[in-house]
């Protein structure tokens, strides 16, 4: 097992594996908390690969399942399932994709299950998958879930599994219906919490512009010209992304968007165009808020700002991962500013303001009127 985490670029175990590692691998129920970007995905998926591994020959292994919110965070999870057991049978179950081929792949017995909670249902409705064999089951981004309406979905799987297993639950935060889903189907867990909760991550500059709505786009482009990296944009509408994203091509710069209403494919091809650095820019809804794991974006921009504070620490979370510093600015139109202060009562502080302003002292919508005048 250690050779395997030396492989995979697991040196030095961070606070939350610390923690968890342990107690799972004893047998333990766990209801942890931590910041996004704690490394919480392999806190939970290396003990389960290696009692997996090392279940005794002579009885029927079990699997585990894994609970994600969004494709995006099911897809990374599996991949980290991949690496860390290569010769366990593993598959990932969402939609965006045709059921056959998930068919197929369930027929085969896998040891690791990695699924949203609506496609799973699917394949319980169609007697296409049976959950009798879990024996472990792993509820990641619990608030997430029950924030994007999964409630009844969950309630189906949970009927569907049986009572003796070892169930798993994260949530960057706990709110009240989180904590009765805990109760309800979490027995006698070890309870984890890392940092502060729903904090904004340390090494991330954060800064705010007070600015007119028609001011935003000008002012994106004038950023993304200053901004050398990769750069995440934040947008409250699909139909927003997807003219920002006409907006920032025009410009001349590599961009691609994400969102619901694209297929799956082209939501993988999105990510991994900007993990790759085939794309610089990309302007996403709050699908990608917890469903982006790359190291290294140097600026996350909230063209519009969230509705909850939480979302607000979930969208700056995607830059200064890993130790890495990174800077995460915020448009703040006129109608916004009961959300700004709502951010800032949220992380103890005031945002700095910023000018709205690009080189040469020019505001962005004069530097806008230049380049269209070129």
């Amino acid at each position: 097992m250690y050779a395997s985490l030396d492989a995979v670029g697991y040196h030095v175990p961070t606070p939350i594996q610390v923690r968890t590692i342990a107690p799972v691998l004893a047998g333990r129920d766990v209801v942890g908390t931590a910041q996004t970007g704690t490394g919480k995905t392999a806190a939970f998926m290396i003990p389960i690969v290696e009692r997996l591994r090392t279940w005794p020959s002579g009885e029927a292994r079990p699997s585990a399942l894994i609970l994600c919110p969004t494709r995006e965070i099911a897809e990374q999870t599996h991949r980290a399932a991949a690496a860390l057991g290569p010769e366990l049978r593993s598959v990932v179950v969402v939609g965006g994709v045709g059921l056959p081929a998930q068919v197929e792949q369930l027929r085969r017995q896998p040891a690791i299950i990695v699924a949203t909670p609506g496609r799973l249902v699917d394949h319980l409705d169609r007697k296409t998958a049976s959950l009798q064999g879990v024996r472990v089951l792993v509820l990641d981004e619990a608030d997430r879930m029950l924030d994007m309406g999964f409630k009844p979905q969950l309630a189906r799987i949970l009927r569907s599994l049986p009572q003796a297993r070892q169930t798993l639950l994260f949530s960057a935060t706990l709110p009240a219906e989180v904590a009765k889903l805990a109760a309800s189907h979490v027995r006698n867990p070890v309870r984890i919490e890392v940092g502060q909760l729903a904090a904004p991550p340390p090494d991330a500059v954060q800064d705010v512009y007070l600015v007119a709505g028609a001011e935003k786009t000008p002012l994106l482009l004038s950023l993304i010209e200053q901004n050398p990296g990769t750069v995440l944009v934040f947008a409250r509408t699909r139909h927003r992304t997807d003219r920002l994203t006409r907006s920032v091509r025009a410009a001349g710069h590599a961009v691609q968007r994400l969102h619901a209403d694209r297929s799956q494919s082209q939501r993988r091809e999105a990510l991994e165009g900007f993990r790759a650095g085939r794309y610089r820019v990309l302007i996403a809804t709050d699908v990608a808020a917890r469903g982006i794991d790359i190291v290294g974006i140097s600026r996350v921009v909230n063209y519009d700002l969230p509705q909850t504070a939480e979302d607000y620490v979930h969208r700056i979370g995607r830059t200064a991962r890993a130790g890495a510093s990174g800077h995460a600015s915020s448009f703040a139109a006129p109608e916004e500013r009961a959300q700004l202060t709502a951010i800032e009562r949220h992380i103890g502080r005031a945002l700095r303001r910023q000018a709205a302003t690009g080189s040469g002292g020019r505001s962005p919508v004069e530097m806008s009127r230049r380049r269209d005048h070129h």
